[in-house]
């Protein structure tokens, strides 16, 4: 990690290193099953259960494509701080793979960083989607100050109101659906696609004092805006549902729907003929996207009968990595006690330090960092 100069570090002051904290993912079939004993460790999930999802990743040659994905955003992230003219390393750590992020935080700490910066790779408000990158950043600077290794992780907020990344979904929409013609408006939909959550789980999303499903709130206000913002863009009246993929977990419990491959073959039967996919609740074309959509969904559209234009992820969009140096910049005027604005489109801005109860670890009490509790 190399020093930055002094003069280069005004506007990201007091951080000494950015990190992108990601979920992480195989890049080999040997890596394939421990990766996923330690995504689902303490749910007693079988190997039988997870050979199953093994299958996906064998599909693909037994790579993920998120690594890759995040040393392009890390690679874009950087650039981006260098043309603002900020010489802050960008690291990167994970969560279920190498690099892990207590062992990037260590070496950060050991090339003399004290205050590091996270980004997540998950827009939204949930437990799986926030707290528990919280909790383990939380892990990780408790395991070093067990080493003798103090060192202090803020985060940047939760930037699914974010106009960068709104205004980045939107754009890749429009054209998604410019680029699949003129069908009549009745005979088209657009699908938003996200990761589906255990209802409980989206229940107990946001605050502790609000009123919950904060993560389908989230979405669902997305999705609107992009319907209207489109609409006016192509002189279309567009219509379209929330709607999620790779649910997990046993069938007795209930988790967010309609399934995407359920919706389409609903519209199907109402004499829907086109859909445009957008995958709004993901930041790149990682697994879920990769193989539920770009596979199992365009299977299920080919016996349809459906043609489907799928919309790409925000990934290494400027927009999108643009917005994201902005909440670097907003976070680090926070902790200088700067007055701030917290700009959001559509929705109200989250907190960057979350308020008491926010998205609960609904299994285990857990310590979580970046929060006021």
């Amino acid at each position: 990690m190399p020093e930055p100069a002094p003069d280069d570090l005004e506007e990201l002051r007091p951080y000494d290193a950015v990190v992108l904290l990601s979920f992480g993912g195989p890049e080999s079939r040997e890596e394939v099953m421990p990766f996923l004993r330690r995504v689902t460790a303490g749910r007693g999930i079988p190997d039988e259960r997870l050979e199953s999802v093994a299958e996906h990743y064998y599909l693909m040659g037994g790579r993920s494509p998120i690594n890759d994905q995040n040393r392009a955003l890390l690679k874009a992230l950087h650039a981006e701080l260098r043309r603002r003219g900020s010489a802050l390393p960008v690291l990167w750590g994970n969560r279920n793979s190498e690099p892990f992020l207590t062992d990037v935080l260590r070496d950060a700490y050991d090339r003399g960083a004290r205050r590091v910066l996270a980004i997540t790779t998950s827009a939204y408000s949930s437990y799986s989607s926030c707290r528990q990158y919280r909790e383990d950043i939380a892990e990780a600077v408790s395991t070093l100050a067990g080493e003798g290794r103090t060192i202090v992780v803020d985060k940047i907020r939760q930037y699914a109101t974010h106009p960068g990344f709104a205004r980045a979904n939107t754009r890749l929409a429009t054209e998604a659906i410019r680029q699949i013609g003129q069908p009549d408006d009745a005979r088209l939909r657009v699908a938003f696609v996200t990761h589906s959550i255990p209802v409980g789980m989206d229940d107990t999303s946001g605050p502790g004092d609000g009123e919950g499903n904060l993560y389908w709130h989230q979405h669902d206000e997305l999705g609107h805006v992009i319907l209207d913002e489109a609409g006016i863009t192509l002189d279309r009246n567009l219509s379209g549902a929330l709607v999620f993929c790779s649910r997990s977990g046993p069938p007795s419990q209930p988790w967010l729907e309609p399934d995407v491959n359920d919706y389409l073959r609903q519209v199907a039967s109402e004499g829907v003929t086109d859909v445009v996919i957008a995958p709004i609740g993901f930041v790149s074309d990682h697994m879920e996207v990769r193989y539920d959509l770009d596979v199992e969904a365009a299977e299920t559209a080919a016996e349809l009968g459906l043609r489907v234009v799928r919309v790409p992820t925000v990934g290494v969009d400027g927009e999108f990595v643009s917005g994201l140096v902005d909440l670097t910049e907003e976070r680090a005027a926070e902790a200088r006690d700067e007055t701030v604005s917290h700009p959001a489109w559509p929705g109200e801005a989250m907190p960057s330090i979350c308020r008491p109860g926010c998205c609960p670890n609904l299994r285990v009490a857990k310590a979580a960092a970046c929060g006021s509790d």
